[in-house]
C-alpha cells in the first residue's frame, strides 16, 4: 500500500527517538561525567552519552586550524575534503582489510546519520523490497518505509548465543528468495551490542553474492570492541560495487557535536549519494571535516584506555540488571545494552513514562527498534 504524505511523515515518529524526550527537557539531565544525579534532573540511558568523556586528543586544534584556513577548507567538494579523504582512504583500507577508493568510494557527510539517509535514498525506490534485522538501529526501517520500500523483517535471537549474533540466515535467505535486494543491518548491532561472528558475515556474504543484493553496513561502534572480541568486515568477503559501509567519530571518539560521517564502498552509489548532497546539505561542514585528521591517529594507548571506560560502565550497568533479574545479553561491543523485561501489567510506554517521572531515567522502548519482546535499551 502506498503511504501519502503525511503517513510517511507520521510514520516517522520521533517522539521516542533516542535522546529525544530529554532534548525536550533541555538542563533536565544529570551530570553523567561526574556521577552527579541532582534531585529532580533526570538521568538520559536513551543514548551514548558522549560527554561522558574528553573528545579525542587534537580535535579541536584540527578545527582551529580549519578556520584559519578560510574559505578553502570551508568550501571543499560536495564529498569532501579530496586531502581529507586520501588520508582517511589509507586508514580504512588497513582497518578494514579491503582497498579503499579516496576519488570514486569514499564521501564524508553530516554525521552517521546523514550517511545512511543519503545510502538509503540512492538505493530504494518506491515497493523495493528491504531486508532488515530486527531489533536493528531505530532509523534503518523508518528510512526504508519514508522512501517507500518495504520492510522484509530478519529474527536475530540475539539472547540465545553469546559466540555469535544470533541472526537466523534461514530468514535473511527467504527474504532474498522473496525479492529484498538490499540488506541494512549495524555490525556491532545498535542496541544489543552483539558482534556477527566470521561465520555469520561469511553466510551473509555468501548470499548476497547469490541473490544479486546490495549491503548497507552501519559499523559506528566497529572500533569500540570489548576485550578478547573479534570483529570480521563485511566489505572484506564482498566485492566493493557490492557494499556500503558506514563510520565515523562521534561515539567512541566523543567528537558527536562535529557531525561527521563517512561511507565508502560502490563507486556508482557515493556518485548517487554525492548528488543528493549536493542539494540536501551540500556537504559536510567544511572546518570540522579537519577533525577527521584525528581519527585512527588518537596517541599510543588512547583507544585502549577509552575502550576500558566503557567496558567498567558496561559491567557495572550488567550487575544492576542481573540482580535484577533482567535478562540482558552481555554487549561486545559499543555503547549500549538491551535488557528483555518481564510481562507488565501496563503498556511499554506507559512504563518508559513512570521511569521517567518516578525514578527521573529516560530509557529508549524497544519498539523503536523493531518488533521485539518487551524491552528497552
Amino acid at each position: 500500500m502506498m503511504l501519502t504524505k503525511n503517513d510517511r511523515f507520521a510514520a516517522l515518529a520521533t517522539d521516542n527517538a533516542p535522546g529525544q524526550e530529554v532534548r525536550q527537557a533541555a538542563g533536565d539531565v544529570g551530570n553523567m561525567m561526574r556521577g552527579e544525579v541532582l534531585p529532580g534532573r533526570l538521568v538520559d540511558f536513551s543514548h551514548g552519552d558522549v560527554d561522558a568523556f574528553s573528545p579525542a586528543p587534537g580535535s579541536f586544534e584540527r578545527f582551529a586550524e580549519a578556520v584559519d584556513a578560510g574559505a578553502r577548507q570551508a568550501y571543499t567538494e560536495y564529498r569532501g575534503s579530496a586531502d581529507i579523504r586520501a588520508e582517511l582512504a589509507i586508514k580504512l583500507a588497513a582497518f578494514t582489510g579491503a582497498p579503499v577508493s579516496a576519488e570514486q568510494g569514499t564521501i564524508l557527510t553530516p554525521g552517521t546519520q546523514g550517511a545512511l539517509f543519503l545510502a538509503v535514498a540512492s538505493l530504494v525506490d518506491q515497493g523495493d523490497k528491504v531486508a532488515i534485522v530486527q531489533p536493528d538501529y531505530f532509523a534503518n526501517r523508518k528510512l526504508v518505509q519514508f522512501f517507500g520500500g518495504e520492510v522484509v523483517p530478519v529474527a536475530m535471537n540475539y539472547m540465545a548465543r553469546t559466540a555469535e549474533a544470533g541472526l537466523d540466515l534461514d530468514q535473511l535467505r527467504a527474504a532474498f528468495e522473496a525479492g529484498a535486494r538490499l540488506f541494512l543491518f549495524s555490525n556491532p548491532n545498535n542496541p544489543t551490542g552483539a558482534i556477527y561472528s566470521e561465520r555469520e558475515i561469511a553466510a551473509i556474504a555468501e548470499l548476497a553474492a547469490a541473490f544479486h543484493v546490495t549491503i548497507i553496513a552501519d559499523q559506528l561502534y566497529s572500533r569500540l570492541l570489548y576485550e578478547g572480541e573479534i570483529y570480521t568486515h563485511i566489505r572484506a568477503r564482498l566485492p566493493e560495487e557490492r557494499v556500503i559501509t558506514i563510520m565515523g567519530p562521534s561515539k567512541t571518539e566523543s567528537l558527536s557535536g562535529y557531525r561527521l560521517g563517512v561511507a565508502f564502498g560502490s563507486a556508482p552509489i557515493v556518485e548517487r549519494m554525492e548528488k543528493l548532497q549536493a542539494i540536501a546539505s551540500l556537504r559536510a561542514a567544511g572546518y570540522n571535516q579537519a577533525v577527521l585528521r584525528t581519527w585512527f591517529s588518537e596517541p599510543v594507548g588512547w583507544m585502549e584506555d577509552r575502550i576500558r571506560l566503557h567496558q567498567a560502565i558496561r559491567d557495572e550497568l550488567l550487575g544492576v540488571f542481573r540482580e535484577a533479574a533482567l535478562p540482558t545479553r552481555t554487549a561486545q561491543a559499543g555503547s549500549y545494552l538491551f535488557p528483555r523485561l518481564p510481562e507488565l501489567a501496563l503498556g511499554q510506554h506507559d512504563f518508559i513514562r513512570l521511569l521517567r517521572h518516578q525514578a527521573k531515567v529516560i530509557v529508549t522502548p524497544g519498539s523503536e527498534f523493531g518488533r521485539t519482546p518487551t524491552a528497552f535499551g
